[in-house]
């Protein structure tokens, strides 16, 4: 795959899934017009369909991921056996993307996430489907995984993601690691936020960063979580102390000793929920492409849907009007309240959009 900081920023791309060159192409866009990509977590067709309807609103480009969670409930929680449930929720989702995202006009990047030790598994089936969908298509089916092996000592961390990228590169396909710790807990997965606001393991060395790039720079694209700070979920401000200035300094000596000019990384920023407006700046100004967004869309699909059940209480309790006879089923329709859970979300990724600086910038045409 071409280094993305080598590639035309302008080009722009057919609509719908981005991968290959055609991701390292959004990628490049993004560092070099100095804006960030909300990437949403989703849990089903109505917050997959949100998200791109947001992203259509703002013309913009966006990221669509799964958790192991999110992926197990698109399946059904009914689902007997719940392994094959997270492969094949994920698959089904990315389906579901695929098969829209070109309506929508825009360009999308189909992600999983949080993918620790004992889901590598989940990891390594996903790639199965993307090369089976790759000898019919020609594209793989997902854009990019993430291995988050942050909990292991460097060397095993990023032995593990050399194997999985020398399967993905073929087709492609990106992979995401984290260096250091994101403190919080995104769907089973994470770490204690100690009290402290310097705990040393929320805050990743430059030299790590070099390390993992010089292992992984010549199989294929890959991207970067380095912790700063950064903690998944929402906390009471000065209990989590963001020192973007990492990036910065990882970025610097990546190029002191390769090249690839100011921003050769392709950062990421985890637990952007709640975060400081000018810290989000200053990260994507040092080459953050990428911005994960949870517990945010989570609380904005859930408090448009409380307030119309609070708003039309009786719907809820009784499909007749006891007193009138009138029906309810105009007001308990589920399409009514899941359309406000809906808006909710494109709400909430308006202002995403807008503080990543995306808004506008699509390169889907």
């Amino acid at each position: 795959m071409s280094d993305a900081a080598t590639l035309n920023p302008a080009t722009r791309l057919k609509p719908g899934v981005v991968s290959g060159k055609d991701y390292a192409t959004l990628v490049a866009a993004c560092k070099a017009g100095g804006y960030a990509l909300p990437a949403v977590n989703v849990v089903g067709s109505d917050s997959i369909n949100a998200v791109m309807e947001a992203a259509a609103k703002n013309k913009s480009d966006v990221i669509i991921q799964l958790s192991n969670g999110g992926a197990r409930f698109m399946a059904g929680e009914g689902c007997p056996d719940a392994a094959k449930a997270r492969v094949l929720g994920a698959v089904s989702a990315a389906q579901h993307v695929h098969l829209l995202a070109e309506q929508y006009g825009i360009c999308v990047v189909l992600h999983t996430d949080h993918a620790d030790r004992k889901l590598v598994p989940w990891v390594d089936a996903l790639i199965d489907h993307s090369e089976a969908h790759f000898a019919k298509a020609g594209k793989p089916l997902f854009s990019s995984h993430m291995l988050d092996l942050s909990e292991e000592a460097l060397e095993p961390n990023v032995e593990e993601c050399v194997r999985v990228l020398k399967r993905m590169a073929p087709m492609g396909m990106s992979l995401e690691i984290e260096l250091g710790v994101t403190g919080g807990e995104e769907d089973g997965i994470g770490h204690e936020l100690e009290e402290s606001a310097d705990n040393a393991h929320l805050y990743t060395q430059p030299e790590d960063v070099l390390y993992a790039y010089e292992k992984l720079s010549p199989l294929g694209h890959f991207t970067v979580a380095a912790s700063f700070g950064n903690v998944h979920g929402v906390y009471a401000p000065g209990n989590v102390k963001l020192r973007p200035e990492i990036l910065k300094s990882s970025q610097a000596l990546v190029s002191e000793r390769h090249g690839g000019g100011d921003k050769p990384l392709n950062l990421v920023f985890h637990g952007g929920s709640g975060s400081e407006k000018e810290k989000i700046h200053e990260a994507v100004s040092y080459g953050v492409f990428k911005m994960n967004i949870d517990t945010d869309t989570q609380f904005a699909f859930a408090k448009p849907v409380g307030d119309y059940v609070k708003a039309n209480p009786k719907a809820f309790e009784f499909q007749v009007d006891p007193e009138t006879g009138k029906p309810y089923k105009k007001l308990y329709d589920p399409r009514k309240w899941l359309r406000a859970g809906e808006l909710g979300i494109v709400a909430r990724l308006e202002e995403a959009f807008a503080d990543l600086g995306s808004k506008g910038k699509s390169i889907a045409g």
